[in-house]
């Protein structure tokens, strides 16, 4: 299983205990993401989630676009960041977790915020319109660079976009598999695009923030 950390896990619970905590639904999903699916890493942590939270909160969001639901943890995070009339516009095509996503957005009150669309995002992004406010790029690592090719001109100037596990647990430094260095090769994209202002974080696997000029 990929580590999806670069800090050891002390570290890491230090920083989660003296973070604002999520709410008791949060530890619901992580247990049945642990118990119901092959992969439960691929979900983002309490502390990472609360991040991002408070990039929506702070960036004053109204719509969220976010490639790779998962089991939607993600997506509830950042829908408690948004106003009441916010909207939040999920893609994933894996139906045993977008069931298991749509089950814990019904159950919550910021579930009527967000709206999964399902199929291949690529797709997908196609039919939307623009603006959104703030995009968070956490799917297939291969396709990030078309991912961000599609997302990048729906943001309005001003708004962020938000990718997760740059770092790749290391190995964008010395990529040998196909996804290393699809990953390595992404992260130069990014640094390269003169259209947004990166900055990569060592959050949990890796960040980048990147500021639409």
């Amino acid at each position: 299983m990929t580590q999806l950390t670069l800090v050891s896990p002390e570290a890491e619970e230090y920083a989660r205990t003296h973070s604002v905590a999520p709410a008791p639904l949060f530890e619901e999903l992580k247990d049945i993401t642990l118990a119901r699916t092959s992969s439960p890493g691929m979900q983002v942590g309490p502390v990472e989630g609360a991040f991002l939270k408070m990039l929506v909160s702070l960036t004053r969001a109204g719509r969220v676009l976010e490639i790779g639901t998962f089991t939607g943890y993600s997506a509830l995070m950042m829908a408690e960041g948004l106003p009441d009339d916010g909207e939040l516009i999920t893609c994933d095509l894996n139906p045993e977790t977008s069931e298991i996503a749509r089950a814990f957005f019904a159950r919550s009150p910021h579930g009527r915020k967000i709206q999964l669309e399902f199929g291949p995002a690529l797709e997908t992004l196609k039919t939307l319109r623009g603006p959104f406010d703030l995009a968070f790029i956490d799917a297939d690592k291969v396709n990030y660079g078309a991912y961000w090719d599609a997302v990048v001109p729906l943001v309005r100037a001003g708004g962020l976009v938000v990718v997760d596990n740059v770092l790749w647990s290391g190995r964008v430094m010395s990529p040998e598999s196909e996804v290393d260095r699809a990953m390595a090769a992404f992260n130069e994209k990014v640094r390269k695009d003169a259209r947004l202002e990166p900055v990569m974080l060592t959050v949990r696997d890796g960040m980048t923030l990147a500021r639409k000029r």
